[in-house]
Order: structure tokens, then sequence, then C-alpha cells
């Protein structure tokens, strides 16, 4: 068995707007999310700047007593899946609800949750902690509170792959509709560590940009100034479902699934191999996948962290990749506006890469200023384009070399 698989429902949440429309139409102006860290006090920290979430209320999602049992990052999934499930008019039937599954991933889960109760822990002893703190804070229960939600029985997952995590996901659920295990799945992923330890941990690993004084031009892939990456948090849910149950109900398809790769580097616990092997084996994985060549894929949402190594390193994957075409590729990183979502960020840049199908049009790598010698491919820089796309790869890459990237394709209605 081996069915065809259609995105019917893109919900997003990030730093540029709460809801799949009002992000994709800042992606597309190129507005830049970043921007001082509200979430707790920053002036010790060397990096005081993020991409969070502004004025968003989870009560418009979650009843009150409910709040307790989530972490913020289950709570950003529960508000996208609402915005995917609605696009994509989606109710699971009792009778099909077998065949209804959730895959939410998330890099590092509820560590809002974690900082608070270990705080409680240390002030008034073990008998503070809160009955709900692991239930709130173990990454799989995103996952839990959608299927429940949803009543969704079918499989049930999530990875903890770091920053590939919700490609992972969006992935493992395009196989298990494909070879029949599931109809539907409701898949991406969700991150919310801009905390404390989630901003000092990274911080003390050198991998932040720390240009305090111009937050919204920090994040700047590919961009010869670029001084590393910038923590965001959100959530990318996506409705994948069988294309023959998405005609039979007449749902609008937003664009068909049609590879996904995996790969280890094996090299290095944070870095990628110089050579950008790792990196180049997962995109060849997917358009062996897909059964298509390089000289097909008109666009690519990079991974791009704005990192000085990164994104080095994948522009020679992707030369590799792509070859003589390398040149003609569009490539651009949506992190230069979202931030980095970590766990997330393959949840959101594959919704954003289905959004670039539908409207035929490659979003914008902001702040590229400063072309720099070992990036020197057309980065779309700081303006969108209206162009045609048959197909649009995604690339997640992780700590510890794990790497994904999927490949989605413009639907032409049959």
């Amino acid at each position: 068995m081996n069915r065809r698989v259609v995105v019917t429902g893109v919900g997003l949440i990030c730093a540029c707007g709460i809801g799949t429309e009002e992000t994709w139409a800042s992606i597309v102006a190129g507005r830049s999310g970043i921007a001082p860290i509200t979430h707790f006090d920053a002036t010790q920290f060397d990096c005081r700047f993020a991409g969070e979430v502004k004025s968003f209320d989870p009560l418009n999602w979650v009843e009150k007593k409910e709040l307790k049992k989530m972490g913020r990052f289950i709570q950003l999934a529960l508000a996208a899946a609402d915005f995917a499930t609605r696009m994509a008019e989606l109710k699971i039937s009792s009778h099909e609800a077998d065949a209804a599954g959730v895959y939410v991933s998330s890099g590092i889960g509820g560590f809002d949750v974690i900082e608070r109760e270990h705080q409680k822990l240390l002030s008034g002893g073990p008998g503070r902690i809160s009955p709900f703190f692991i239930p709130s804070a173990i990454i799989n229960l995103a996952s839990g509170q959608l299927s429940i939600r949803y009543g969704a029985r079918g499989p049930n997952s999530a990875t903890a792959t770091a920053c590939s995590a919700s490609a992972h996901a969006i992935g493992d659920s395009f196989k298990i509709i494909q070879r029949g295990d599931a109809d539907i799945m409701i898949c991406g992923g969700a991150e919310a560590s801009i905390t404390p330890m989630g901003i000092g941990g990274f911080a003390a690993m050198k991998a932040l940009s720390t240009r305090n004084d111009e937050p919204a031009r920090a994040s700047r892939p590919f961009d010869a100034d670029r001084d590393g990456f910038v923590v965001g948090e959100g959530s990318g849910i996506l409705i994948l479902e069988t294309l023959e149950r998405a005609q039979k109900r007449g749902a609008r398809i937003l664009a068909e699934i049609v590879g996904y790769g995996m790969s280890g580097d094996a090299y290095h616990i944070t870095q990628p191999s110089e050579t950008g092997d790792g990196a180049f084996r997962v995109m060849r994985a997917a358009m062996r996948d897909a059964k298509i060549d390089p000289k097909q894929v008109s666009y690519v949402n990079a991974h791009g962290t704005s990192t000085p190594i990164g994104d080095a390193i994948e522009t020679k994957a992707m030369k590799r990749t792509f070859g003589e075409f390398a040149p003609k590729v569009a490539i651009s990183s949506t992190k230069s506006m979202t931030g980095h979502l970590l766990g997330g960020a393959g949840g959101l840049e594959g919704g954003i890469s289905v959004l670039a199908l539908r409207d035929q049009t490659m979003p914008p790598t902001i702040n590229y200023e400063k072309p720099d010698p070992a990036c020197d491919l057309d980065y779309v820089p700081n303006h969108a384009r209206k162009a045609p796309i048959e197909y649009a790869l995604s690339n997640s890459f992780g700590f510890g070399g794990t790497n994904a990237a999927i490949i989605f394709k413009h639907w032409h209605g049959k």
C-alpha cells in the first residue's frame, strides 16, 4: 500500500502572528517578530531578546481549570491545532476515530513548568510540587491533549529529536498514512523555551546572537555579519489525510506531501560535519522518496539558523545536492523573522512551505545585507517573490546530528 497524502490544514502561531493567515501575511511582508524578552527579567543575560508570541491568551483555547495541567508549549499546540482543523474543516467522527492519529513533537517540552516547580521544591519542599507537574511538562502531552480534544484514537506519538523533532513528526505521519495505519494525522510541533534556563543554556554555549541593541536585525541567516541564532516560540500544526478521504469530503487541498528523508551525521553533539554530508544525504533521501530530480525543486525553506558555521555548511550541502542547478534554486530562512522554534521549527516551516506552494510565493530572508563568500546562493533577500513553485523542500537539522527533510508538491487538482 502506497497511498497519496495531502495537506488540508495549516495552523501557525509564532512571533510573527497568532493564527495562520496573520503569520503568513507578516512573513510575506518581511516583518520581524524579534523583540526584547518580556517573559522574565533578562537584564543579566548576554542575549536579552527572542521571538515571543505576543498577546497570547491561552484562555481563548483552554478552560481556566485546565491551564494548570499544561505547559505553555501544550497551550500553543492546542491553539495552532485549532487554526489547522478549522482551515481543514476537519471533523473526526466516532466511526473513523481509530484511523485518526496525532503526532506532535517538541525538543524540550515544558521548561517553564520545570523551572517553576523546581523553585517550589527549593522554597517549600517536595509537598509544594504540583500533582500536574509531570503531565504539564513531558513532551508527548501535546499529542495526548490533542488526541483527547479531537477524539483521535489512532497512532499517537511524539519525537524529541531536537530541532528536527516536528519535521520528523510530519514525515513520520506521512509514512503512517501512506502505509495504511491511519487516514488522518494531526501533526507538527510546539516549543516554549524562552525561559531563564532556556536562554541561559543556549547563551552559555555561545550559540545566540548578542545584537541586543537591534533585536529585529539580529537573526540574519546567510548574511556575513550573522553572530548566532535567536530563540523563538510557537507552534506549527498540519492536517494530513489520504487524497481519497480529502476528495470524498470536498476538502480544499493545499499541497501534496511526496517525500521524506532522515539521516544522522554521526559526527558531533552540536556541530554539523564540515562537509555538510548529513544535510546532503537527508535532502537526497527526500528527493529519492519523492522520485524527483534536483532540478525539479523550486524552493527550499532552509534550516538557516543564522549561525556562522551552520549556514555556511548548509549552503555547501545544497550546492552538493543541487549541483549545477544550485544557483537557480530559491532558498530562504524564515527564522530571520520568527526566530528558531527549536523542536517546533519543522512544524512552523513545513506549514510555511505549504502556504508558499498555495500562493506561489517565496517568503524572504530578511536582514540579508552583506553577502558572505561562503553563502553565495539565491536566498530571496529581504523581499518576498512571486514565482512558480512545483516542489518545495523544508530542511530541519538538530543537535546530535539528527536531520529531516520534507518535500511538498503544488496541488494542481489531480
